[in-house]
């Protein structure tokens, strides 16, 4: 008990210490100096995540560590604390929290239902909303002793917290998590900068999808560097000067997936500025060009539960992908550390953060290191943020955040006693100093009556047992100990629970209890238990290590008939083949192609095999592959709402993991040009790409891609029909419509006339830089269009402003104005019979693209659909059925028209020695109904090949059928579902109607 007494003491006197010496407000009566130095001993110490020492001594004064390590002196002032058997790790930093953060008020975001399209925010801030640079994390904090419990619960002494809300979010702070005043708590008032890709609670209009937030992001850069540079002609911008001001600090950007970390480095590269990734929790599965970002990531810990799969139709709801990431998420911090790259976790996203612990041994279950583990809550947070000299160690110096557990701190039955966090103890479990374990002999009870009693199981928190060995009698009490203190209750006839209970409070007395007690009618005696002998070894033991367990492969992408290697290019020659080569040989029959480093090596007859691998061409079709003029597969986004959104980038958004990518490769389709919608009368720039199926979006994009943009006529963009939401966005009338591509272009005009003088004065634009281009000649317009006077007006405006309309897209009345788009020069991507879906395609006809062809205008036919993708051959075909052209005319309006239409007639679209060995091998004419798709090239390598789809059908059904029998396990074994949900299909079109813009 004295030694009890005096460790309280010595504790208490220390914590009071701390506040004493850090004190700058006015002492409200008679100061309390008490010892402010406290020396532990005997204990296992991690000086750092890699450094452990055995018999060690901790000193610290004043909040601070004074030495660590063996044979530590012990300062004579010092309050000695004896740790025998005991663990003292660092307290863990959390670099990506709220904590101490006003609560953000949600409400519905700006968008294309939302007419606000300035700011609400009073002052001289940013125009936008979501961009706040000067926001300050150090001046919103408020200490949340609640929130703070569960943090050192988890055993956390350090968070980075800053404002999650918008775009660029300004700046956040480094506090402790002890209990005290902000001023106290505050290490570091300005310590990081903040991003994401989410725009938050601003209801501003703009912008309205995430490519509209790339290019906010990107011009906001551009914008505060031109501020810090232009002395003269410029309004006065807190916002501006923050986030120039900003730049020197760490910078975390919080991503949506895996993908986006791509772009965010691309934005990273652009602005010369290196980023800490706040992940999600999918980054394996892009794991190596992750890598190449030499980024680090924060890493939450939110592993999702299984899914309730014992309803057959309520499992053929759950995604192949979901059922994956469910088994391989937990492997997702492994996978990371194992190719290097560095990671630090934090307690976001979890619904409950009592359950950080438990998830943390699953990840260390499924391959983290154990020293991987502790350096990710230690040494790289405390490394990135560049306060790797205070916190996240216990080298001399360091601010005193340490942990003081039973054990090894990643093993479950290991305890977390105390949270000490600047020197200021939190006690969690106390520490029980006296091992009560063993067997009693208890007596008790009118008339005193003998027991066995027994406490076993863990040190810290022993089960009882109660026998009598004349009847066989065994009750298990509620027992609770608190230092020398016990209670005890239970029934002594467990068959008749009405009997009432029987209650015993008592204290120690050397090994042995004594007390008194009190019987359920109330009547009190006096018991005792008399110490016998240990708890036998086989009841204290620790729990073991479960195996290690054992998971599916990763394919790539990360989707239904993904791969688990990505396929290579290899040397082909197919032989004795009819060639369709689109070129002015026509059709050769009985013909081998050579297929060489991605290019058409060869093309002829009885060409020599030289160890090519030989493909079977004999009684099938080989052509280049079908390239889809416009399209919007593998998008998350498409449209944002301003009039001009020129800026935007389709390249912003790829999803290179859509499943409408293989869909197409097994109907033939080898290119796409991705498109933005067409809400917007000038939209945004295009991403041309090659289906290469599982490949990033980078490397699906061509090389040296030309530059294209999306402009449209019509009802979408005048919003005629509201499908928007938007009654006050301009325009609302065709009229509007030409009056808002005129301004833009006379704008631009404006802004090339600046550019040239140059200086420091000038701006860059982003918007106005692309519509620019078009007037430079350096980027092509493809333009979503209908009626034939907005063609025409079209045509005329581009003739005033010196340009040519590359592309009219749809254009179903083109063959009302073929003589002035011949005139102009203006191609056609047009659907083969599409009509009637909306009032102005009332005058479509199926005859549209033959005439078109025949007037000796390059003509395309498009998709626009995902679905209708993946039949473009028939597409082509119905040009013959309509408008009587010839076999070969209809298969270069999906081939060798969209080549030219985008530029890359010289690499694709043909059949031709030395271009790119995009080719299709069909079982018929490609132009036939009954023709499949027997393989697909890009570049020399197969992306579709119909026997291994035969069997990735099969693998895909083996494997969903191993994933949902470790589901009804997980189940069985008393792991948490969730609940299957049906998840609407996302897809995007520009013509059905204004609402599929948004979704179909």
């Amino acid at each position: 008990m004295k030694h009890l007494f005096l460790l309280l003491f010595g504790l208490f006197c220390f914590q009071n210490s701390y506040a004493q010496t850090t004190q700058t407000s006015p002492i409200n009566g008679v100061q309390d100096v008490r010892p402010d130095c406290v020396a532990f001993t005997n204990a296992t110490l991690f000086l750092d995540y890699q450094t452990k020492v055995e018999k060690a001594t901790l000193v610290i004064r004043n909040g601070f560590v004074e030495s660590a390590g063996m044979n530590v002196g012990i300062p004579k002032d010092a309050v000695v604390i004896d740790l025998q058997g005991k663990w003292i790790y660092p307290s863990f930093v959390d670099m990506y929290s709220d904590y101490g953060m006003p609560e953000i008020k949600r409400g519905g975001g700006g968008g294309f239902f939302s007419e606000q399209f300035v700011s609400e925010k009073k002052g001289s801030f940013h125009w936008n909303q979501s961009v706040q640079p000067e926001t300050q994390a150090e001046s919103m904090f408020m200490v949340n002793n609640t929130t703070a419990t569960d943090y050192r619960k988890a055993g956390f002494g350090t968070v980075l917290t800053h404002y999650q809300d918008g775009l660029v979010r300004g700046t956040g702070a480094l506090v402790t998590l002890r209990k005290g005043l902000e001023n106290e708590v505050m290490i570091q008032g300005k310590a990081s900068s903040h991003f994401s890709c989410f725009k938050g609670t601003s209801k501003q209009s703009f912008p309205a999808s995430d490519m509209g937030a790339f290019a906010l992001i990107r011009q906001t850069y551009i914008d505060a560097d031109w501020y810090s540079r232009n002395t003269e002609n410029k309004a006065y911008n807190l916002s501006l000067q923050a986030f120039q001001q900003n730049k020197s600090l760490p910078t975390l950007f919080e991503t949506k997936n895996r993908l986006y970390s791509l772009r965010i480095e691309a934005v990273g590269k652009e602005f010369n500025t290196n980023y800490i990734i706040k992940g999600i929790g999918d980054e394996y599965q892009r794991l190596a060009e992750l890598k190449a970002t030499n980024y680090p990531f924060i890493l939450p810990l939110n592993f999702p539960d299984a899914y309730n799969v014992t309803d057959i139709l309520e499992a053929n709801l759950v995604k192949y992908t979901q059922m994956k990431h469910w088994e391989l998420a937990p492997t997702n911090p492994a996978q990371l550390v194992k190719a290097g790259i560095p990671i630090a976790f934090t307690l976001t996203g979890l619904k409950n953060k009592g359950d950080f612990w438990a998830n943390l041994r699953k990840a260390i279950l499924y391959g983290l290191p154990e020293m991987e583990a502790l350096k990710a809550l230690t040494h790289t947070p405390a490394k990135l943020l560049k306060t790797e000299k205070t916190v996240g160690h216990l080298q001399k110096g360091a601010i005193a955040n340490f942990l003081v557990t039973s054990g090894n701190i990643f093993h479950a039955e290991t305890v977390l006693h105390d949270n000490y966090i600047q020197g200021y103890k939190h006690n969690l479990q106390p520490i029980i100093t006296t091992d009560v374990r063993g067997t009693y002999d208890l007596s008790m009870g009118i008339p005193q009556t003998i027991y066995q009693f027994s406490l076993k199981g863990k040190l810290e928190n022993p089960n009882g047992l109660i026998e009598r060995t004349a009847d066989s009698l065994k009750i298990t009490p509620k027992v609770s100990i608190q230092g020398d203190a016990i209670t005890l209750s239970f029934n002594l006839t467990p068959k008749k629970p009405e009997a009432g209970e029987v209650r015993l409070t008592g204290w120690a007395v050397g090994k042995n209890w004594q007390g008194t007690g009190e019987n359920p009618q109330g009547q009190s005696f006096v018991w005792q238990a008399s110490y016998k002998n240990a708890v036998p070894n086989d009841s204290i033991k620790p729990v073991p290590n479960p195996p290690a367990v054992e998971v599916g492969k990763l394919v790539y992408p990360f989707e239904a008939y993904g791969q688990e290697n990505l396929p290579a290019p290899q040397t082909y020659l197919i032989k004795n083949t009819t060639v369709w080569t689109g070129e002015q040989d026509g059709n050769l029959t009985e013909t081998d192609v050579l297929v060489t480093n991605g290019k058409i090596a060869k093309i002829g007859k009885n060409l020599p095999e030289n160890g090519a691998k030989v493909v079977n061409g004999a009684g099938k079709h080989l052509t280049a592959g079908i390239i889809d003029e416009h399209s919007h597969i593998a998008l998350y986004n498409i449209n944002d709402v301003q009039t001009v959104s020129a800026e935007v980038r389709m390249i912003d958004v790829i999803n290179s993991e859509d499943i409408d990518i293989y869909r197409q490769l097994a109907g033939g389709v080898t290119s796409s040009q991705l498109l933005h919608g067409s809400a917007n009368c000038i939209g945004g720039q295009s991403a041309i790409i090659k289906l290469k199926w599982g490949e990033a979006p980078s490397k699906m994009l061509y090389s040296n891609m030309p530059n294209f943009i999306k402009f449209a006529l019509g009802e979408n963009p005048k919003n005629g029909n509201s499908g928007f939401g938007n009654t006050q966005r301009y325009p609302q009338t065709r009229m509007g419509v030409e009056q808002a591509i005129e301004d833009a272009f006379v704008r631009a005009k404006e802004y090339l006339e600046k550019k040239k003088k140059g200086g420091n004065s000038f701006r860059i634009d982003l918007e106005l830089e692309a519509v620019g281009e078009i007037l430079e000649g350096k980027r092509y317009i493809t333009c979503h269009s209908y009626v034939q006077s907005e063609i025409n007006m079209l045509m005329k405006l581009a003739d005033k402003h010196k340009f040519r309309i590359n592309t009219f897209t749809h254009i179903l009345e083109g063959y009302k104005v073929a003589d002035k788009m011949k005139a102009h020069g203006a191609g056609a991507s047009s659907f083969s019979d599409w009509w009637a879906y909306k009032f102005e395609v009332k005058d479509a006809i199926p005859h549209n693209a033959a005439i078109l062809t025949q007037f000796g205008i390059t003509t395309a036919i498009n998709s626009d659909d995902a679905e209708m993708a993946r039949r473009l051959n028939q597409e082509a075909a119905k040009t013959i059925k309509y408008g009587g052209l010839t076999e070969q005319e209809a298969w270069k309006t999906v081939t060798l028209n969209p080549a030219k239409l985008l530029h890359l007639d010289d690499r694709t679209g043909s059949i031709k020695v030395g271009k790119d060995a995009d080719l299709v091998l069909w079982t018929a004419n490609p132009l036939s109904i009954y023709a499949v798709v027997e393989t697909t090239m890009i570049d020399g390598t197969i992306y579709f090949d119909r026997v291994q789809d035969e069997q990735a059908q099969i693998k895909l059904r083996e494997d969903r059928a191993r994933l949902i029998q470790k589901m009804l396990q997980a189940k069985q074994q008393g792991s948490p579902t969730q609940k299957p949900a049906f998840q609407k299909l996302r897809r995007w079109s520009c013509c059905a109607d204004t609402h599929s813009l948004l979704e179909e």
